[in-house]
């Protein structure tokens, strides 16, 4: 595997009164205000007197393209920030765009859970958040965090992708998979109806986790690799992970009847499930999580990361530390 390239440091032009700032936004976050909120971001931003260049795209293929675009721009056109509106999946967006190129990611959370957004130390409230970036941007308060890099263990040369928080590799990436295959019904209706669908049916799957060279074989219904502390809008997954420790929290749910697990999932959201024998929690820098060839299980195992699709398993996901620089009060 290729080394890691070397950052660039952030802020390498001359600082000015105000800031060049490249922003994307997602018109749909937080059930459509994503537009209205990303409209007052641009406004506000102006207003302070920084130079907001919108980069938004139609999908998000495009956006990924038009970030990555934007970021990787020299001289004067290089921004001093990418910032976007929206949600985990906007923030995931943005850290594959800005990861080890030195350029800050700031984040309007504008979804519905923003998850990222809060274990950065960021302002939950569109509004304020905007004035902390105007604060950020001129005091230069950037701090670094971790990121998890995500390749395929059989292919060297597949492009890495980036994830900010947690990646979903059992039940739960099961719910996603089925969940996004629908067009109706929208919004959460459409993944508590994935989850109706799957808890009756869903098998434990054979899994071959290796962490940091070390094998470890389990049956589970659901593993999380975690490089923060909760994704879904508050579900604690690994309630003691945090961003900037270099190390990855493994979740792991072994087998238990339906009912006992209907019982355990209510857990997740105060981070109590992970004093249940059912579940184990180990930390490492790099994780494999394959599906083991030698079980059955009928289903295939596609991961999540962020709430977006990473692809099929198996997947190596490895903590870097400080591979994005973040827009944050914490830095001041």
């Amino acid at each position: 595997m290729s080394a890691e390239p070397a950052p660039r440091p952030a802020g390498d032009r001359p600082r000015t009164p105000g800031a060049r700032v490249a922003l994307l936004v997602n018109p749909s976050a937080g059930a459509g205000r994503g537009a209205a909120l990303g409209r007052a971001a641009t406004q506000r931003l102006r207003a302070l007197g920084h130079d907001v260049h919108d980069v938004s795209a139609a999908d998000g293929s495009a956006a990924a393209r038009a970030a990555a675009d934007a970021v990787g721009a020299t001289g004067a056109d290089r921004p001093d920030a990418l910032v976007v509106v929206g949600g985990d999946g906007m923030v995931h967006l943005g850290v594959g765009a800005v990861a080890h190129t030195g350029v800050p990611l700031g984040v309007v959370p504008a979804g519905t859970g923003n998850d990222i957004a809060r274990a950065w130390g960021l302002p939950g409230d569109p509004v304020a958040a905007v004035d902390t970036l105007d604060a950020c941007l001129r005091a230069g308060w950037v701090a670094p965090f971790d990121a998890v890099r995500v390749d395929d263990p059989g292919s060297a040369e597949e492009r890495p992708a980036w994830v900010g928080g947690v990646v979903a590799a059992g039940f739960d990436a099961v719910v996603n998979e089925r969940a996004n295959g629908w067009r109706w019904p929208r919004g959460a209706a459409r993944y508590n109806l994935a989850i109706a669908r799957e808890l009756p049916v869903f098998r434990p799957v054979p899994y071959r986790l290796v962490l940091d060279g070390e094998e470890w074989r389990t049956e589970g219904l659901l593993v999380a690799v975690a490089n923060t502390g909760s994704y879904g809008g508050g579900m604690r997954i690994a309630p003691d992970a945090t961003p900037d420790d270099g190390l990855l929290d493994v979740v792991v749910v072994t087998p238990v009847s339906l009912p006992r697990f209907v019982r355990l999932f209510p857990k997740v959201y105060d981070g109590t499930h992970v004093d249940v024998d059912a579940v184990e929690v180990r930390r490492a820098r790099t994780v494999e999580v394959h599906v083991d060839a030698g079980g059955r299980h009928p289903r295939r195992i596609v991961a999540y990361g962020d709430g977006e699709r990473l692809g099929e398993l198996p997947r190596r996901f490895t903590a870097v530390p400080g591979a994005v620089a973040v827009l944050t009060p914490r830095a001041a």
